[in-house]
Formats: C-alpha cells, structure tokens, sequence
C-alpha cells in the first residue's frame, strides 16, 4: 500500500511539473502569396494553454542575421526562460511568435524595388494567421515586437510604421540602418545601381530608425512603450546610443539599458527576461 501511495504521488507531481511547462514547436508554417512560398515560424504556448479556454498576449520576438525561427529557441532558450519568467510572477503567459526572415531574402523589409515584400507579408497575412489559428487576443495593448540585431531593427521598424497596432517594443542589440543619408545612399546605389536617388532617399527615410524617431508626430510619442538595451562592447552600439540620444531630443519616453557586453546570444538571453518582464507590465497596466 505504501508503495502505491508514493506512486500516485509521483505520479501526480510528475503531472504537475508537467502542466507548469509550456511548449515550443518551431518549425511550422503557413503559406505566403505575398512571398509566393511557405514560410516557416516557430511558436511557445504557455504552460497552460491547452487546459484553458483563455486568450492570451502575443510577443512578436524577431531573430538576427544567420538565423532563423529556430534562433531564439535553440540559442536564446526561450522555453526555459519564458517559463521561469511565468513561474516566479515576472511575466503573463503569453503566446511567443518567432518567424523566419532568412528564406528568400534576408531581413524584416520590403526591398527598394517593392518586389521582395516581407514587411507585407507580416502584417497582411503572418499576423492574421496568428490570431486566427491561436487563442491571441487581437487588441493593440495586448501585442508587443521584440528583437535582437537585425530582428532589433525590425522592432524599431514596426512599431515606428505600426504604433496603432503593438503596445511595446524592445530593440536588443539593434542595427538601426545606415547613420546617414550619405551613408544609406552609398550602400543603396553599390546594392541597387538602377534605382533613383530621389527613391533611395524615400527608402532610407521610411526605413531608417533615425529619420522616423526625428519626424515622429506629436501624438504618437507615448504610443508605444520603448525597452531599447545594447551591450557596451556591442559593434552596434553608436546607433543604439543615437536612438536614445534622439528619444530624448524628441521626448519620447523610453528605457534605456546599456550593460556590460557585446553582440552575443549570452548578452540576449540575459536581456529575454527583462523583456518579457517589461512587455508584461504592458499587458496588465490599462
């Protein structure tokens, strides 16, 4: 009998440690008529996502240059570190979406010539499928964009074009794009020697975290609640330090984390909880 009791016992905890995991599954997809391909993401659902019936946040969390959707979880270990997050009360279950913009052409934009159009294909159709596939709550203070590197620079992107749609933005490590005109022109005209210098110029001003902090209007300064952190051995740091320095021009309120390292998945994976943290007290604060 005392046998059986500690059976059930170990069973029933078992059960429990179990139910307190979420789960990632990381290589799905959906197909893209923007795009004219599959696209692959992969997914964290929170630990109690298939015992509920309740809808959830969705953090939008971008991978850099040379990975993957598969970046943030093999290296960044976000199943481990969201759900320590959850367990200890930093963060809200929520729904984690980290999509590929390595296939078919690196990166989170459209191109110059408006013939590669990722950034389209995000908002029309990936974020879409999300909400209708997955019990996500589809208002804008219940959606955050979080990236690091390249995946940095998308969550400037985003919310910058889209402050109506997410709550908060956490750029980690961000490249910011070119830190001038001068410099955006020279790398754009090497890469896309046919095209215009007056449509460069649009380009760069759409596409430039700089140019839209500095023409950012007036009544979209408190839009969206800004977690910029780059490391201070970081190659990307000038431009990091030039968005806050021009958040702070434009008062724009924002955080601002500058801590001791460099480009590394060991500085991400330090800064993955701070981020989840803060685009928590986002969710719960209206």
């Amino acid at each position: 009998m005392k046998k059986i009791s500690l059976l059930v016992l170990f069973l029933a905890t078992s059960t429990l440690l179990m139910a307190q995991t979420g789960k990632v599954m990381e290589n799905l997809s959906l197909k893209s008529k923007i795009l004219k391909m599959d696209r692959k993401y992969a997914i964290y659902l929170p630990p109690d996502y298939d015992t509920s019936k309740r809808t959830y946040p969705v953090l939008y969390l971008l991978h850099g240059s040379g990975d993957d959707q598969t970046g943030w979880v093999q290296f960044g270990e976000v199943l481990r570190i969201t759900d320590e997050a959850i367990k200890e009360g930093k963060a809200t279950p929520m729904i984690i979406v980290m999509p590929d913009a390595d296939t078919g052409q690196k990166g989170y934009f459209n191109d110059v010539s408006g013939k590669w159009r990722y950034e389209d294909f995000f908002f029309q159709e990936l974020m879409p499928y999300i909400e209708k596939n997955y019990r996500a709550k589809t208002d804008k203070r219940f959606r955050a964009v979080a990236g690091l590197s390249m995946g940095g620079g998308g969550s400037f992107m985003y919310a910058l074009h889209h402050p109506e749609l997410f709550s908060a933005a956490c750029p980690l490590s961000a490249y910011v794009g070119p830190l001038s005109l001068e410099e955006a022109k020279a790398r754009f005209a090497k890469e896309n020697p046919s095209e215009p210098d007056a449509d460069l110029t649009a380009y760069y001003n759409r596409h430039n975290a700089l140019s839209l902090i500095n023409s950012m209007p007036e009544d979209q300064k408190k839009a969206v609640r800004w977690y910029i952190d780059c490391g201070d051995d970081d190659f990307l740091y000038e431009g990091n330090a030039l968005a806050h320095i021009a958040m702070r021009k434009q008062e724009i309120p924002h955080e601002y984390r500058v801590r001791d390292g460099g480009h590394t998945w060991t500085y991400w994976r330090s800064a993955l909880p701070e981020v989840l943290e803060f685009v928590s007290k986002g969710f719960h604060q209206f």
